[in-house]
């Protein structure tokens, strides 16, 4: 499909922006919300791949740095959770949201991933060292897939566009976080996974307490 060869051209003409690409954004989102509003109908792999290469190439010539670029995907994303949160509530639960911790961890490892991948996440775990983290990570996440990273950005991670749509979701819910994706290294696997780190606000945790 070209994505993989294409990593980040220096030659792509854009009009310059102060955000990040919002017409492509809107492009994912209108994709996303007919892939919804029909049931099991999918979005094609290679449109998206396309509209998230032009996502990536656009926002770089506007950054300075890898964490500036990924905040920026974060942001896209961001808008893209917003929206998903949205017509899941209406279409699944009948415009009811998740009230407790767990159940909107697993409504986004199940519910949400299966409607951006096809599939629940590979893994959702709790952080062993701090109460308010927990993982939901993927051996091969789609955004990471099919893009070749340039040596010279060996620590950028496409998966902050994916980062910024649980980020969407959780804080539109009422679940406000802080969300990372992050590579790891594994044992007999060429690439590492993604897992996207979500550490809540001390609110949240204070807040489920009190739900016992």
């Amino acid at each position: 499909m070209g994505f993989r060869e294409s990593h980040f051209p220096s030659g792509l003409e854009v009009h310059k922006r102060n955000s990040p690409c919002p017409t492509f954004t809107i492009h994912i989102e209108i994709a996303l919300w007919e892939t919804l509003s029909k049931g099991k109908q999918k979005v094609s792999l290679s449109a998206f791949a396309f509209l998230f290469s032009e996502l990536v190439q656009y926002n770089q010539t506007q950054v300075d740095n890898i964490a500036e670029l990924e905040r920026r995907l974060e942001d896209a994303g961001y808008a893209v959770g917003a929206r998903v949160l949205e017509l899941l509530c209406h279409r699944e639960k009948g415009n009811r949201r998740e009230t407790r911790l767990l159940g909107i961890l697993s409504f986004i490892h199940s519910t949400v991933w299966k409607v951006l991948f096809g599939k629940v996440a590979d893994s959702l775990e709790k952080g062993t060292e701090h109460e308010d983290e927990y993982m939901n990570s993927e051996k091969e996440l789609l955004v990471n897939r099919f893009i070749s990273i340039p040596k010279d950005m060996g620590a950028f991670n496409c998966g902050a566009f994916v980062a910024g749509i649980v980020k969407g979701v959780l804080d539109n819910a009422g679940f406000p976080a802080v969300v990372t994706a992050h590579f790891v290294p594994v044992d007999g696997q060429q690439r590492p996974r993604t897992t996207i780190l979500i550490k809540f606000v001390e609110e949240v945790l204070l807040r489920e307490a009190r739900l016992g």
